[in-house]
């Protein structure tokens, strides 16, 4: 009895891993961006989504980033991006890039925040957050496409 209650167990966990793994792949068709601020260069890996590919086709842009709730640094694209296709909204985790349909920003999450409707992931940071999270007051980065 308990060898077949721990085979099951153990299929259950693989599937969840493996359906887990394909959530991962399918977010791997994703672009690449730079972003530069002064000396620091980080990059970020974007989702293959309809709101990322519209902003990617507006870079390379210069935003002002300000911090906003002590979570996130915010600036505004010259234009709304598209939010078709998009989920109602979600819970951004540190290192999140996302964009905020209602105001027409696009945010870059050093702390973890609270589900916002109208919320849209574009990606995340590959490393660097902790040095966004220290800058105080505006600052200017430069969002750049890599090949």
């Amino acid at each position: 009895m308990k060898s077949n209650v721990w085979s099951i167990a153990c299929s259950a966990l693989c599937v969840m891993v493996l359906s887990h793994n394909q959530l991962g792949a399918n977010e791997t068709s994703a672009m690449k961006v730079r972003i530069t601020e002064g000396n620091e260069v980080l990059t970020a890996t974007l989702l293959d989504t309809e709101t990322s590919r519209d902003f990617m086709s507006i870079l390379p842009l210069t935003l002002r980033l300000k911090d906003y709730a002590s979570a996130e640094k915010i600036g505004y694209p010259p234009r709304k991006l598209s939010a078709k296709q998009a989920p109602p909204g979600y819970a951004p985790f540190i290192g999140d890039i996302a964009y905020y349909s209602p105001w027409g920003n696009v945010a870059i999450f050093y702390k973890d925040a609270g589900y916002a409707k109208g919320l849209i992931k574009l990606g995340n940071l590959d490393s660097g957050v902790e040095k966004l999270a220290g800058k105080q007051g505006e600052f200017e980065a430069v969002f750049e496409a890599l090949d």
